[in-house]
């Protein structure tokens, strides 16, 4: 039978964490003396109390969860962070559409980017603080977070680390799960502390230096300039952006390794090999199409703005140091291609993920030599080691899946009136979580003028890219609610 009381005890005490972190976003806003400070405490307030009264009613439930609970406290959560986490906007004003004001939360919380906001710089400092941090609450991720919680309920987080952990086969850096959660987390925080630290010393704000670390390690994108990047025209800026923008978007296990000095497994690891490879090598694509192209004097400047391009769309950051669809079709159908790309397993991004793309490459090029040797034992190795079939099975249906999905949902923005160009790109940067899209919502625009109902199907499809599909879609199936 479904453990309904324990979900909502668990879903209690993670809405009085964000009540919390709300507060924090207060802090500021009192620091700034602007005008927001009471609907953040009135936000703070309903999270702590709605949520402290359900955990307090409920706290001798049951404390057994196994799968399905899982999948739903996984599903659930993000949906009543963004429900809550959008009261901030809504009361004070700054966004009054209440749908408005869900998209852009949950376009946050799913570190999508994507914005309805024509004035970002208008929005008073606890705001924009807030934007900022709930993306980098989504970027780790909330159940991560969660974890910490748990053992204070005696239970283990298992069932809901594979629920929401990105990638065929999530990694664990101890065998207990809450020690992983923890040092997920201390890695996260160490490089979101480091990198605002660096764009400090290039000239940014403390302010905009926190912000900007919370949403480039998060791969979300959002920024405090409505130019996005493209406001800090210094390059030493930039490129510590990038850098980090790599390390968010690359495996955070393999970033565990590097600090523990076991550089050796990173640079034998398959995905990273392969992440690596194709940043570089779509990079100096770009760079040398935009410096024949383009008119950019400099090479530096045209590697600069092709590698910046490159490495915030594969790892679904979605910042802008450009305009891309200004650039010659070739270099949009190129960047789109990488929309469906993604990170790494592991990572803070969204997309595919690059193992997933590694695993069907190898296994179609297996296919082929199996074809000529039709009695020879050929399996998949991924790091030396024989893949099970099980996971290449996953692979080839997620992949499958991912495209229908794309494929159906570009069907009913169509149906809503937008052109080719801006349901492929809407979609596809919707369900790979990464910002901007092609047409009308691309970097130099945004998503306020879809109507109501495409802000909620794509905040859906926000949702699903975020959960890799299977943890949404099961909840579909008559099987999950069979006891």
């Amino acid at each position: 039978m479904l453990n309904t009381r324990f979900i909502i005890l668990v879903l209690g005490l993670l809405l009085v964490v964000e009540g919390v972190f709300m507060l924090l976003s207060a802090g500021v806003s009192l620091l700034y003396g602007e005008y927001d400070l009471p609907y953040h405490l009135i936000s703070a307030a309903i999270c702590i109390a709605l949520g402290g009264t359900a955990s307090a009613l409920l706290w001798k439930a049951p404390k057994n969860i196994g799968k399905r609970e899982g999948y739903l406290i996984v599903a659930l959560v993000w949906v009543v962070f963004s429900f809550f986490g959008l009261l901030p906007f809504y009361l004070s004003g700054a966004i009054p559409s209440y749908t408005d004001a869900f998209f852009e939360t949950i376009s946050g919380f799913t570190t999508t980017g994507s914005s309805i906001l024509n004035d970002i710089e208008a929005l008073p400092h606890g705001l924009l603080f807030w934007r900022s941090l709930i993306q980098w609450l989504g970027g780790m991720g909330i159940i991560v977070l969660s974890l910490a919680i748990l053992p204070v309920l005696g239970v283990g987080g298992m069932q809901m680390f594979i629920a929401e952990v990105p990638g065929p086969a999530p990694d664990k850096l101890h065998p207990r799960i809450t020690e992983t959660a923890k040092r997920l987390y201390g890695i996260y925080v160490l490089f979101t502390i480091s990198e605002a630290i660096l764009l400090v010393i290039g000239g940014m704000t403390p302010f905009d230096a926190i912000c900007h670390s919370f949403t480039t390690m998060a791969t979300g994108g959002y920024s405090t300039k409505q130019a996005s990047v493209a406001y800090f025209s210094s390059p030493y800026i930039q490129y510590v952006i990038i850098l980090f923008m790599f390390i968010a978007g690359a495996n955070f296990t393999l970033s565990y390794s590097v600090l523990r000095g076991k550089l050796k497994k990173v640079i034998k690891d398959e995905e990273f090999q392969a992440y690596t490879g194709i940043i570089i090598g779509v990079s100096v694509l770009v760079a040398a199409v935009l410096y024949f192209t383009e008119g950019h004097a400099l090479f530096e400047k045209a590697w600069r703005d092709g590698l910046f391009q490159v490495v915030s769309i594969i790892t679904t950051t979605g910042y802008a140091t450009a305009d891309y669809l200004l650039w010659v079709p070739f270099l949009s159908i190129v960047i789109f291609l990488l929309m469906f790309t993604g990170g790494s397993a592991g990572s803070t991004g969204g997309g595919i993920k690059i193992v997933r793309i590694v695993l069907l490459m190898k296994n179609s090029f297996f296919e082929l030599k199996r074809l000529v040797h039709p009695n020879a034992v050929i399996p998949v190795r991924y790091n030396n080691r024989a893949v099970n079939q099980g996971i290449i099975t996953n692979v080839l249906a997620f992949i499958v899946i991912y495209m229908m999905t794309v494929g159906i949902a570009m069907i009913i923005m169509s149906i809503m009136g937008f052109d080719l160009d801006t349901a492929l790109g809407a979609v596809a940067t919707s369900i790979g979580n990464i910002g901007p899209g092609l047409g009308d919502v691309g970097p130099a625009l945004n998503f306020y003028e879809v109507p109501a109902f495409g802000k909620w199907f794509l905040s859906f499809l926000m949702l699903i890219g975020r959960l890799e599909l299977f943890t949404i879609i099961v909840l579909f199936s008559p099987y999950f609610w069979k006891e």
